[in-house]
């Protein structure tokens, strides 16, 4: 199935743009373009925000086929990859926007984590948000969202393809909460 014209588009952009490159105590090292990274098995800084609704439920959105990693996979998490000139934080806010429509909403951060596979090596910042409105999804990384239980989520994940990183910060996550008296 060919990529619409506007995903090879935004692919072609996302490529180009400079990521924070860092070492494995994330310690910033320069900036290199996302593709640059992947092929050279560097570590870049990424962001996963999840997004739950009042009621306790979590944001699941699938993919588009056009990812460079994990293409048409659920993901629990909005997020992506921290530009040069970033924050941590700034990042997060703009990939929330960027993917599913969420501005203006207060970031909770959690912790920081290594996450490290072939093609994917990344210090990971995660952030949760709470968001009652209507989802504005970015058509060109977002095939389709959905709020479920995370009883779901970790049942759905033994059966289903859904990012190994964005489950990670999942359960980094969860185990975190759960130590909260």
């Amino acid at each position: 199935m060919p990529i619409p014209e506007s995903e090879v588009a935004h692919r072609a952009a996302s490529d180009a743009e400079l990521i924070a490159w860092v070492d494995r105590q994330d310690q910033l090292l320069g900036s290199l373009p996302r593709a640059a990274l992947r092929e050279r098995g560097l570590i870049g800084r990424g962001t996963f925000i999840l997004l739950f609704n009042s009621a306790g439920k979590l944001c699941v959105h699938r993919r588009t086929l056009s990812k460079a990693i994990y293409p048409g996979y659920w993901d629990v998490a909005a997020g992506g990859m921290v530009q040069a000139d970033e924050t941590y934080a700034a990042s997060a806010a703009r990939e929330l926007e960027e993917e599913l429509g969420v501005a203006g909403v207060q970031l909770t951060a959690h912790e920081r984590f290594f996450f490290d596979q072939p093609d994917n090596r990344l210090w990971c910042a995660v952030f949760s948000a709470v968001w009652d409105g209507p989802l504005n999804l970015q058509p060109e990384e977002v095939l389709e969202a959905r709020f479920v239980t995370i009883d779901q989520v970790l049942d759905e994940a033994s059966q289903m393809p859904y990012c190994p990183d964005s489950l990670a910060a999942l359960k980094r996550y969860l185990a975190d909460v759960a130590k909260v008296p």
